[in-house]
């Protein structure tokens, strides 16, 4: 089994050499003296014979190429042989091969009309040649060749388009397969450099900010320096236990896993807390807290944290104002400042952390707003949907 499909391989490889060694084989085949079946003892070899049988023979070579005129052209040479009574060898297997290849490379209705029209040329040469009719056992098996030919060939031909077709169909999928893990792979950078910037940014800007304070007090006002001390290290408490959350969702291969990180809003004092010390922070409730979706808590309180890390850091000292409202549809959360405000207009960020507040509100369904206030300074408005469950009676 192992050889066939070796040779087969090595035919597909090289089709031309081996339809001439097919040919050389006919050829060889034709002078042997055998005579045609149903029919009267041949002649002796002649010239004439010789040329037929070469005509016949080689133009199989050529039968990928151009079947219809192969076609033609062997079945013009069998039927004159057939008529000059020096028909050799397997003359119909010439014809039925290159039947069979024009069925294989056309399409079913010419395959059949050509195999119809080349079996009563042939048939009817052999009608002639042999003086019986067209219901002769000689003349029928004749035309069964080229049925057989062609049924054959188109199966074939028919075969090959179906494995054509689940080919394509193989490379689509896995396009699109490549496709969809490219996708999610830049996704989840985008998340991770998303978590990255909200963990980090916020309470390195706290570190920075109170070390500076402390450094200035540490002479003049030691309480308060060590005040800020303590400050620093509890922001460096919280980033290094956020990073070790991320780094270990990170590593969590179960696919049920979360995906973000767990602060939410009920961690809201804290966050104000920690900017109120270096930077005038009042916050708002307005409505009735209720559990929300992770996704939105995590939303929310990380737009917020963005929201006073962008006021501290473009609008240092200004008085920042974080209203968090509960409503029937979800929570609005909005962060003023009263600093200078943006230099343009629009409500279109271009930084990395407008554009990462607008990523994570869009990505639960929500809508985000950022821009100059309309009392000057800068406004962040964020509306993340989160229905209240209806209650069963």
């Amino acid at each position: 089994m192992g050889r066939v499909a070796r040779w087969r391989r090595v035919a597909r490889a090289h089709p031309t050499v081996t339809d001439a060694l097919l040919a050389a084989l006919l050829f060889v085949v034709s002078l042997l003296p055998v005579n045609p079946p149903g029919g009267p003892p041949r002649d002796p070899l002649t010239v004439g014979a010789v040329l037929l049988a070469l005509a016949g023979c080689g133009a199989l070579v050529l039968r990928r190429r151009h079947p219809l005129p192969v076609l033609a052209l062997v079945t013009a040479t069998a039927a004159t042989a057939l008529l000059v009574q020096q028909a050799r060898g397997p003359f119909v297997l010439t014809v039925a091969l290159a039947a069979y290849t024009v069925a294989t490379r056309t399409d079913r209705r010419t395959a059949v009309a050509a195999g119809a029209a080349s079996g009563l040329v042939l048939g009817g040469g052999a009608v002639v040649a042999l003086g019986v009719g067209w219901l002769d056992p000689a003349v029928v098996v004749l035309l069964l060749w080229f049925g057989v030919a062609v049924a054959a060939g188109d199966a074939v031909r028919s075969r090959r388009a179906y494995v054509a077709v689940l080919e394509e169909r193989a490379r689509r999928a896995e396009r699109t397969r490549e496709d969809e893990a490219r996708r999610r792979v830049v996704e989840e950078r985008l998340r991770i450099a998303r978590e990255l910037h909200d963990v980090v940014a916020h309470q390195i800007a706290l570190i920075n900010v109170q070390a500076g304070v402390a450094g200035h007090l540490l002479r003049e006002r030691p309480d308060a320096a060590e005040e800020a001390l303590g400050h620093v290290r509890s922001a460096t408490r919280t980033v290094l236990d956020e990073m070790a959350t991320l780094l270990g969702l990170l590593r969590r291969g179960e696919p049920d896993a979360p995906t973000e990180p767990t602060p939410g809003l009920g961690r809201l004092d804290a966050l104000v807390d920690g900017f109120a010390a270096v930077q005038p922070v009042r916050w708002t409730l307005t409505g009735r807290p209720r559990p929300l979706p992770s996704t939105v808590d995590v939303a929310a309180y990380r737009i917020v944290q963005e929201s006073l890390t962008n006021a501290h850091r473009h609008a240092p000292g200004a008085a920042v104002t974080v209203g968090v409202t509960y409503t029937g549809a979800g929570v609005v959360v909005e962060i003023r400042d009263d600093g200078p405000g943006p230099s343009g207009t629009g409500d279109q960020g271009t930084g990395l952390g407008l554009l990462g507040m607008r990523e994570r509100a869009e990505a639960v369904g929500g809508a985000f707003h950022a821009g100059a206030g309309p009392g000057g300074g800068f406004r962040v408005r964020a509306e993340l949907p989160a229905p209240m469950p209806q209650e069963v009676a």
